[in-house]
């Protein structure tokens, strides 16, 4: 792992995190006893700090959900990658033997490389992509002769299904491209401060809530970790594993 993805890996962010929305309710605690505020002189100090935890509440759900949504659509688009090989996998009987030998070959090296791209550190993904560019052309240059040579329907469902394990590949890359906004993380990371340092500020007067100092900050930092970890598939733990694609290498390399 390089050091730029070390640094960037969720349990940094989570680290950073904890310690600089602790530093908030720090100062917002040093703040309180410097200026001898009194929560109990100021009822509307609860009225607002209960209003930008809700706030920040709404952002975690927001981003949360976002990534959850980013997963799931990477998760999606690996099965339909997989089917789509499959197809055009089976669809290759219908031309002629020897052509067929050659496009399921190319189909066989084209799923390993996909497993390989789903199980890739980031160091390794642009190589990966310049071999599936290549590989894609020779699938295409593949398929263009038995088209030539029988210009009918039932070959063209041939280049259909070819067409279609190459756009599953573009939709897939799209969708491991596309992030949570880092303005909305920005935004949030910028409220949490606040919020904490709100707290903070208000523990001076009921001794009760002086936990928070330490509570407040672990969870949400817990919620930026998860939230960077969804959100990045290649520097944390939560990860789309290539089930479906394996599987049907491995049915391939039976056959």
């Amino acid at each position: 792992m390089t050091l730029v993805g070390l640094f960037l890996h969720p349990v940094v962010v989570f680290l950073v995190s904890l310690v600089g929305l602790s530093m908030a309710a720090m100062v917002g605690a040093r703040l309180s006893k410097a200026t001898g505020f009194d929560q109990e002189r100021h009822k509307d100090f609860g009225v607002i700090l209960a209003a930008a935890l809700t706030l920040l509440g709404l952002l975690i759900g927001f981003s949360f959900s976002m990534a959850v949504g980013r997963y799931d659509q990477r998760k999606n688009y690996e099965e339909a990658e997989a089917n789509a090989i499959g197809t055009e996998y089976l669809r290759a009987d219908l031309v002629a033997p020897a052509d067929r030998d050659g496009i399921r070959d190319l189909l066989k090296k084209y799923t390993e490389l996909r497993v390989r791209y789903y199980q890739a550190e980031l160091g390794e993904v642009d190589a990966i992509d310049a071999q599936t560019n290549r590989l894609q052309g020779e699938l295409w240059s593949a398929i263009l002769g038995p088209a030539a040579q029988q210009p009918n329907p039932i070959v063209a469902l041939v280049v259909a299904g070819m067409n279609d394990v190459i756009n599953a590949q573009g939709y897939t890359l799209a969708a491991w491209r596309y992030h949570v906004p880092l303005s909305a993380m920005f935004l949030m990371a910028f409220i949490a401060a606040l919020c904490n340092g709100m707290v903070g500020f208000g523990s001076s007067s009921v001794g009760s809530s002086r936990v928070l100092l330490v509570i407040l900050p672990l969870l949400v930092a817990t919620a930026f970790m998860l939230i960077y970890d969804i959100d990045t598939p290649r520097r944390g733990l939560i990860r789309v594993q290539p089930a479906n694609l394996q599987s049907l290498l491995d049915s391939l390399k039976v056959q």
